[in-house]
């Protein structure tokens, strides 16, 4: 039986927690601020004419995040938009232990710097309360998805939530893990 421990659980506790603990003076090691867990969401507004839309963005999703992912349903009728409740509009997955340490190390090494033009990720989508959200405008930067069999490029929200009581914490804590925020 293999041990099998993700390289970015390993990292948080051989590099990042000495150095929190030493930044931020805190007494115990379990003071430390930890990733709690990865949300991925995908809003798909033009889901409502056709239902194939969010089936293949649910396995999309499922191929990004190595579990799987389930399609959000509408909750109530928007006459606007042709909206029913009930309708499938999105899909979302959420990521914890080690699936979620796995999707970080990918995040951060392979699919963030696949992006064009990319200069880092900006340091404004903290929300107070150590949670940290940003956004992507293409899925397509991740090397499980087949650019070829992708019949529309859709954007993303990725959230970490995190045990960081402020947000100069969590930033820090992010920053420990290699996280490439605009300079």
């Amino acid at each position: 039986m293999s041990t099998y421990a993700p390289r970015m659980r390993a990292k948080y506790v051989n590099e990042v927690v000495p150095q929190l603990q030493k930044e931020f003076n805190y007494k115990s090691s379990m003071q430390v601020p930890r990733l709690v867990k990865i949300s991925l969401n995908q809003g798909l507004g033009s889901a409502v004419g056709d239902k194939k839309i969010v089936d293949s963005a649910v396995e999309e999703m499922t191929q990004i995040s190595g579990q799987r992912a389930q399609a959000t349903m509408s909750r109530k009728d928007i006459s606007n938009f042709k909206l029913r409740k009930g309708m499938p509009i999105g899909a979302r997955v959420t990521l914890r232990g080690e699936r979620m340490y796995d999707f970080l190390d990918r995040l951060i090494s392979v699919a963030l710097p696949r992006t064009r033009d990319f200069h880092g990720v900006k340091a404004s989508g903290f929300d107070g309360r150590g949670n940290f959200t940003f956004g992507i405008k293409e899925h397509i930067i991740f090397p499980e998805i087949d650019i070829d069999k992708t019949p529309r490029i859709h954007g993303m929200d990725i959230t970490m939530v995190t045990t960081a009581k402020t947000d100069a914490e969590a930033k820090a804590l992010l920053n420990a893990f290699g996280f490439p925020f605009t300079k």
